[in-house]
């Protein structure tokens, strides 16, 4: 069988769905990425994939080039003739689920992780188009033989209330997973013996809670603890929400926190880490960064929100939750973390608990090729769960 995986970045495709291809192949299946153009494509063909760029902007509002999009969209998949669509994103899910019915593909599994911009913010610009992208998502999302797959109960309520897709079509799979073999806790604790080291890694767009994350950094700084702040991650020009350069290298410049732009090897970075903290304030599905600190048995510290909650469920349990757009709840939670370090290893010991027997990648990766096999009527698509 065939099948292609439609993103709007070849980051995205490489970082998360790769070990999900990679599998489908050991089975005799064979993957085609398609994104638009960007640097990580090329690392496909080491894993004998193949990868087509897309010429789309996921920024754009030009109906003339969206047309052009989607036009080239449909070419590529009478092209390719993939027995199933696996469209990752809001807009791909839109346009693939659409260029799927014209060009006579015969399933589709489009997956949502949060609800994105339009959904998120107050702007005027996201208002709107608010109501144009419910009626797409009303018209392409939940006709024909396809599944929604979403990554928390609180995005399956919303997108069923707003009778955006018909229950009987929802799947939720709670998260893309992470390689507990590959993420693992360091061998021996340090943290006694340094300064507490603090890490926000994510795409720089401000719902991240990324000058929360920098005011927390001056409220301590101001109090005289040596706390590190270290920030991974790039700005998003695509996204209209995005931290500009400027913020970062000013932040820097201030020594409130140290940038460390992308990081290939987010392992060995997180073995000298102590704190993953995310605080986000919009709707994420299941944030990665969150998913990879708990696995290396970090404290985690977050909001109580879509998303963030369904890692840390139980403050002062398996991580703390911090008031939202409140930097001042951060910078308490993160000095009592300083001040308590066993209350640190407690947190993260059951972080990595959670890790390993809920979020494992090769259980997600199971839950969704039986998906693809409840489409596709392929006994070969069913592993054994972990």
């Amino acid at each position: 069988m065939k099948f292609v995986f439609f993103a709007n970045t070849d980051w995205y495709l490489y970082n998360f769905r790769l070990a999900t291809a990679l599998q489908l192949k050991a089975r005799g299946d064979e993957v085609v990425m398609l994104s638009p153009p960007g640097e990580f494509g090329a690392r496909f063909a080491a894993h004998d994939i193949r990868w087509i760029t897309l010429p789309m902007d996921r920024a754009s509002l030009n109906p003339a080039r969206e047309a052009w999009t989607l036009n080239a969209l449909v070419r590529v998949l009478k092209t390719e003739r993939p027995d199933l669509l696996h469209n990752f994103t809001v807009k791909c899910a839109v346009y693939g689920a659409l260029a799927a019915r014209i060009a006579g593909v015969p399933a589709v599994v489009n997956a949502v992780a949060g609800m994105g911009y339009v959904f998120t913010s107050d702007r005027p610009k996201a208002r709107a188009l608010r109501p144009i992208v419910r009626v797409l998502m009303r018209g392409t999302l939940g006709s024909g033989q396809t599944r929604l797959i979403l990554q928390n109960p609180d995005d399956a309520d919303a997108f069923v209330s707003s009778r955006l897709v018909p229950p009987r079509m929802i799947r939720v799979i709670r998260s893309s997973g992470v390689d507990t073999r590959r993420f693992r806790p360091a061998e021996a604790a340090t943290a006694d013996r340094r300064p507490l080291r603090v890490l926000l890694a994510a795409r720089l767009v401000w719902e991240k809670g990324i000058r929360e994350f920098a005011d927390a950094a001056a409220l301590l700084k101001a109090q005289g603890r040596q706390i590190e702040f270290l920030l991974a991650g790039m700005p998003d020009p695509g996204n209209p929400r995005s931290v500009g350069r400027e913020h970062v290298e000013r932040w820097q410049q201030q020594g409130l926190v140290r940038w460390l732009g992308h990081v290939d090897d987010m392992p060995a970075l997180l073995l000298g880490v102590d704190v993953m903290a995310l605080p986000s304030y919009y709707r994420e599905g299941v944030p990665r960064s969150l998913l990879e600190g708990a696995a290396c048995g970090l404290a985690l510290v977050t909001t109580d929100l879509p998303g963030c909650r369904e890692i840390v469920a139980r403050h002062g349990i398996d991580g703390l939750h911090a008031t939202p757009r409140d930097p001042e709840s951060l910078a308490t939670l993160l000095a009592s973390l300083d001040d308590d370090r066993d209350l640190l290893r407690t947190l993260g010991d059951n972080a990595r608990r959670n890790a390993v027997a809920q979020f494992d990648e090769r259980r997600v990766i199971a839950d969704t090729l039986a998906v693809y096999a409840e489409l596709l009527g392929a006994p070969h698509l069913h592993p054994a769960t972990p």
